[in-house]
C-alpha cells in the first residue's frame, strides 16, 4: 500500500499550487482528481478550430501572487507565457459613452477628468489610498490570518497609527460602493468602470468591503493588465502536472475520493475511492466546499464537533453564472475602434443596474438588465484563433441558480426552477441581441456558440455548487476570518493533518492559488 506525505483531492489551482511547491521541496505527494480533466476552473477546449477557454481566462491575481513568485522560473521552463494588452478593461454604457481602464496611469487620470472634472485627480487619490496601505491589505488577503504572527503585526500596526487613524481606515475599508463611490467619483462612466469588478470578487454594490475590492482590482489591472495564458488556459494546467510528475509526483484522474480516513485519536490516515482503493499519507488537503468535506467525505467520523457540522451545514453558496461563447470568422465589428482591443468590456449603466440584476438574480429572476462581461481572448492572443476566427468570451456574473421567473417578462413559460437547454439558448439569444447593439457583425459573422448555464457549470465541477463560480457566498459573514467556517482555523480542520484548500477557504476565489500556497508552506 502506497504511504505518501500529502495526498490532495481535487485538481484545482489550489492544490495544482501546493503539489508543485510540495514535490519540488522533495516530498512525496500523490493528486487524485475524480473528472478526466485536471485544473478545476482552468479549462479550455476547441470551438470551431479556435481554443475558447470553457470557464475562466484571466489571471492577475495569479501572476501577483506569492505561488506564482515561487514557481515562475519552473512555468516558464514548460513554455508558459502570459499575454495582456495595455486597455484590460472599461465599461460601455447604453448612451455608448464608455471609461477605460488602462494601465497608464497618466492617461487615465487624464481621461476620467476629461469625462467629468476632477474624477480622474480623485481617481489617482483613492488607488493611492490603496498603494499606501497595500501591506495591510494584502496581509489580510495574502496571509493566514488566526495566527500569533498576524496578531503581532496588528498589534504593531495599530501601537504605530494609533487607536483612532486605525479606526477611520478599517471604516473605509468596509465602505460599500453604493455609498462610497458617490462620494468621489461625479462622472457615471467611471462609477460604471469600476461597479461592475465587483461582481468578479462575488460581491454586489451593497455589500461591506466591496468599495475596497473595486479599487485593489484597478490598482492591480494598472499594475499587470488582465494577464491571458498563450496559446490557452489549459497550457499552464499541463505545466503544472509536468512540475509536479518531473518531481516524482504522482497524479491519477478518474479518482472520486468516498471518504478521507481517520484514526482513533483523530489523525488523517489517508482516503478511500469509490473503487475501494486506499492510499495512506500523513496529511491530506482536500479541495472541497465544507458541506462536502463534512457533509461527505467525513461521513464516518464521529469527531466532527457539533458546531463544525453545524456551520457547514449552513455554508452558503452565491448567484450562478453563465458562459457564452462565441467563435465569429471575421473580428468584431465595435461602434468605436478604441474597444476592439480591449480584454474585458463590460456593458453596464452602474450601480442601480448592478444592484437591480443581483437582486433580481438572488430572488431566482432572469435579469431584466444584466451586467454582460465580454472578453475577447484573441485581440489579446492571436494564437486561439485560426484562419482569421476571433473568439468572444462572454460572461453573466448575475444568474439565479434555479430560475423561477423572467424579470424582462418574456421567457417566464421557460423558467420552471431549473435550467433547461431550452432556456439557456433563449436566454443568451437576448444577450446577443443586447451585445449586437456595440458589436454590429456578433450575430452575422458567429459560425459556432456554446452556452454554459448555472446548471452546466455545477456539473462540470462538484465545487461550483448551483452555478456559484466562487464556491461559497463571499459577503463578510463568509470571508475572512470566517471562510470557511467560523468555527474552523485558518485551512486546518478538526482532523489533524487534514487541510481545507480551495476558493471556498481564505482567501477566496480568485484563481490566485493562495490557499494552496499556505497549505504548502505549513508542510513543507
Amino acid at each position: 500500500m502506497p504511504n505518501y506525505h500529502t495526498i490532495l483531492v481535487g485538481g484545482g489551482i489550489n492544490n495544482l499550487v501546493c503539489a508543485s511547491l510540495l514535490a519540488k521541496a522533495g516530498k512525496s505527494v500523490l493528486l487524485l482528481e475524480r473528472t478526466e480533466f485536471l485544473g478545476g476552473c482552468i479549462r479550455s477546449e476547441e470551438l470551431a478550430g479556435c481554443i475558447i477557454d470553457t470557464l475562466s481566462t484571466a489571471y492577475p491575481l495569479f501572476v501577483t501572487s506569492p505561488g506564482y513568485a515561487a514557481l515562475k522560473d519552473d512555468l516558464a521552463k514548460e513554455g508558459i507565457e502570459f499575454v495582456s494588452t495595455a486597455t484590460p478593461t472599461g465599461t460601455v454604457m447604453s448612451d455608448k459613452s464608455f471609461a477605460l481602464i488602462t494601465t497608464d496611469k497618466a492617461k487615465n487620470d487624464q481621461a476620467y477628468n476629461q469625462l467629468y472634472e476632477g474624477d480622474g485627480t480623485r481617481y489617482r487619490d483613492q488607488i493611492g489610498f490603496i498603494e499606501q496601505n497595500a501591506d495591510l491589505l494584502f496581509s489580510f488577503l495574502g496571509k493566514e490570518l488566526m495566527t500569533t504572527s498576524m496578531a503581532t503585526y496588528l498589534a504593531k500596526y495599530v501601537w504605530k497609527n494609533k487607536v483612532k487613524n486605525t479606526t477611520e481606515k478599517v471604516g473605509s475599508f468596509v465602505a460599500n460602493v453604493r455609498n462610497d463611490f458617490p462620494r468621489y467619483y461625479k462622472g457615471k462612466q467611471l462609477q460604471a468602470s469600476l461597479a461592475p469588478w465587483i461582481l468578479h470578487t462575488g460581491l454586489a454594490p451593497e455589500s461591506p468591503f466591496s468599495s475596497t475590492m473595486a479599487k485593489i482590482i484597478a490598482f492591480t489591472v494598472e499594475l499587470v493588465s488582465l494577464p491571458l495564458v498563450k496559446g490557452g488556459s489549459y497550457k499552464i494546467v499541463e505545466a503544472f502536472k509536468n512540475i509536479i510528475e518531473k518531481n516524482g509526483g504522482t497524479i491519477m484522474l478518474n479518482q472520486e475520493v468516498d471518504e478521507i480516513l481517520v484514526d482513533p485519536n483523530t489523525v488523517v490516515k489517508g482516503v478511500r475511492t469509490k473503487d475501494e482503493t486506499t492510499y495512506e499519507a500523513k496529511n491530506v488537503v482536500a479541495s472541497v466546499t465544507p458541506k462536502q468535506l463534512y457533509g461527505n467525505l467525513l461521513k464516518s467520523s464521529s469527531k466532527i464537533p457539533n458546531d463544525v457540522k453545524n456551520d457547514a451545514e449552513n455554508y452558503r453558496f452565491g448567484m450562478g453564472n453563465m458562459q457564452i461563447h462565441v467563435v465569429m470568422d471575421e473580428e468584431p465589428k465595435w461602434y468605436d475602434e478604441s474597444l476592439s482591443k480591449v480584454t474585458y468590456c463590460h456593458l453596464s449603466d452602474g450601480i442601480n443596474d448592478i444592484s437591480k440584476a443581483c437582486i433580481q438574480a438572488k430572488c431566482q429572476e432572469l435579469p431584466e438588465m444584466p451586467t454582460v462581461a465580454i472578453g475577447q481572448p484573441t485581440a489579446t492572443d492571436p494564437t486561439r484563433g485560426k484562419d482569421g476566427k476571433h473568439v468572444l468570451w462572454i460572461q453573466l456574473p448575475e444568474c439565479p441558480n434555479f430560475p423561477v421567473k423572467d424579470a424582462a417578462g418574456t421567457l417566464s413559460r421557460l423558467c420552471n426552477g431549473e435550467w433547461t437547454d431550452e432556456l439557456k439558448e433563449a436566454y443568451a439569444d437576448r444577450i446577443i441581441d443586447r451585445i449586437s447593439q456595440y458589436i454590429s457583425n456578433v450575430k452575422s459573422a458567429c459560425i459556432a456558440r456554446k452556452v454554459i448555464s448555472p446548471k452546466d457549470l455545477s456539473e462540470l465541477n462538484i465545487n461550483l455548487v448551483g452555478g456559484d463560480p466562487y464556491a461559497g457566498l463571499c459577503e463578510i459573514e463568509q470571508y475572512l476570518v470566517f471562510r470557511p467556517l467560523k468555527s474552523t482555523k485558518n485551512h486546518t480542520t478538526p482532523i489533524k493533518n487534514l487541510y481545507q484548500s480551495g476558493a471556498s477557504t481564505h482567501p477566496g476565489p480568485g484563481l490566485g492559488g493562495g490557499s494552496g500556497f499556505l497549505i504548502a508552506q505549513a508542510l513543507k
